[in-house]
């Protein structure tokens, strides 16, 4: 069954870009630690915190070099769709530093067009944006965030002619936290509207629903697309269960999609309502990056025509390479993943 935001993308016609992301340029460090130490660090096992300078460095003090490997959540996801094959690229800021030089050379090289508006922190010590991402025992991830300038992306960057040109616009909840972000989500919908560009959300973290709850609540008839995992639609819902909870968000065409580990996906439109099975990996490295990934799976089968079951089993094809190492970014070409999968 056709869903009218398969439809909308079906009639946007031959655009520059499939997806268009708007969010946190981000370098993560990567590195293995004990829940002792999340809990001495201040943070909450499992979630992301934003941190300031102090904290920032003491993280690096105690956890040390660890992987360091460009990130933020948005960016992740449109790498994803550019490894399968899709045509995506990231609008955010960064600092005139060797950081943001190199942020902005790792998206052209996974084959994403960089828009990054460089803003000079001036007398500050801000610098591009860094998430300390702490990989426990249980496989889980605490990230602890220090935004820098990334989270001075303002509306002025934000470009009519960028929105215009894409198929679909995804940002996320993460958004919220940067000063300038009423006015950036409305131009985002502003331009999304006028051109027909499809608009999809994610959610993020269930603090960030907690922090926004009003505004995302307020958002959602502007959405055709909305991404979850099972704790943060509980928490935008106040529904115990996951079907419930995805039905309560679900509300007019907006078509709502809940990762939920390793029981896989549930989707949710207007007329169906379908769950797709988790893939199975030999060994859970790091679930750093498994929402970004289905959401980019997710994406590219929406683009591609397929039903929301293929879209959702595309999203948990693209999920499964990612927790299968260490990272948020994929180390083989998922194009060949999807099409091996689709040949079984």
């Amino acid at each position: 069954m056709t869903t009218s935001l398969q439809a909308a993308i079906l009639h946007s016609g031959d655009r520059r870009l499939d997806v268009l992301g708007v969010g946190t340029a981000l370098v993560d460090h990567l590195s293995f630690a004990s829940l002792e130490l999340v809990a001495a660090l201040g943070l909450s096992a499992g979630t992301m915190t934003l941190i300031q300078d102090e904290l920032a460095a003491r993280a690096r003090a105690e956890l040390g070099q660890g992987t360091i490997v460009s990130g933020g959540t948005v960016a992740n996801t449109v790498v994803g769709v550019a490894s399968l094959g899709g045509r995506s690229a990231f609008v955010g800021a960064v600092a005139p530093d060797a950081f943001g030089m190199r942020y902005g050379g790792d998206l052209a090289e996974s084959g994403v067009e960089p828009l990054l508006s460089v803003i000079d922190p001036g007398p500050t010590d801000a610098a591009t944006g860094a998430c300390y991402v702490m990989i426990t025992p249980d496989e889980e991830r605490t990230m602890a965030t220090h935004l820098g300038v990334s989270g001075q992306l303002r509306a002025e960057d934000i470009s009519e002619a960028h929105v215009a040109s894409a198929r679909i616009c995804y940002f996320d909840g993460y958004l919220f936290d940067f000063p300038d972000a009423s006015r950036v989500v409305e131009r985002l919908v502003e331009y999304a509207k006028r051109h027909g560009t499809a608009l999809a959300l994610g959610l993020a973290d269930p603090f960030v629903v907690e922090r926004h709850y009003g505004t995302i609540f307020a958002l959602l008839p502007e959405l055709d697309l909305l991404f979850s995992n099972q704790d943060e639609i509980r928490a935008l819902t106040g529904e115990s269960s996951v079907e419930g909870a995805v039905r309560a968000a679900q509300q007019g065409e907006l078509v709502v999609a809940v990762t939920r580990s390793a029981d896989g996906a549930t989707i949710a439109s207007r007329d169906e309502l379908v769950s797709v099975p988790a893939i199975s990996v030999p060994r859970v490295v790091d679930v750093t990056g498994a929402g970004d990934l289905f959401a980019a799976g997710m994406l590219h089968g929406v683009i591609s025509g397929l039903t929301l079951g293929e879209c959702a089993t595309r999203g948990a094809i693209c999920a499964a390479e990612i927790i299968s190492h260490v990272g948020a970014r994929p180390l083989v070409s998922l194009a060949t993943l999807a099409t091996v999968s689709s040949t079984k």
